[in-house]
């Protein structure tokens, strides 16, 4: 499993939100955003493979971009949020779970466990 794992629910729908492209960036030295990687949420809105299984993940900021657009596009609905960036820092080499709650019009997130 990823350093750095998400679970997506689609809170309008009541039920986990389905391929769903995310990207993982970290912040450079200088600031600037590198993608370092990427995938499509399982049939339970899981994404565990953002990083190679047993890569460490070192300390800074780090970013998970939800391309919400796309998903709710597919489904005919016009989202308010075409993306949805979620900016948190990582202190030490462990895992983190940053689950995010969905909906056209809104979102939550909070560091899951």
């Amino acid at each position: 499993m990823s350093a750095i794992t998400t679970h997506v629910l689609d809170t309008a729908r009541g039920c986990p939100a389905t391929g769903l492209l995310v990207a993982l960036e970290h912040a450079d030295e200088l600031n600037r955003w590198i993608a370092i990687g990427e995938g499509v949420t399982d049939a339970d809105g899981r994404l565990r493979s953002l990083m190679a299984k047993g890569s460490p993940v070192a300390p800074g900021p780090y970013r998970l971009v939800f391309d919400t657009a796309t998903y709710f596009a597919e489904q005919n609905i016009a989202a308010f949020y075409p993306h949805i960036i979620v900016t948190f820092t990582v202190t030490e080499d462990r895992h983190y779970h940053v689950p995010l709650l969905l909906s056209p019009f809104g979102y939550s997130t909070y560091r899951g466990s």
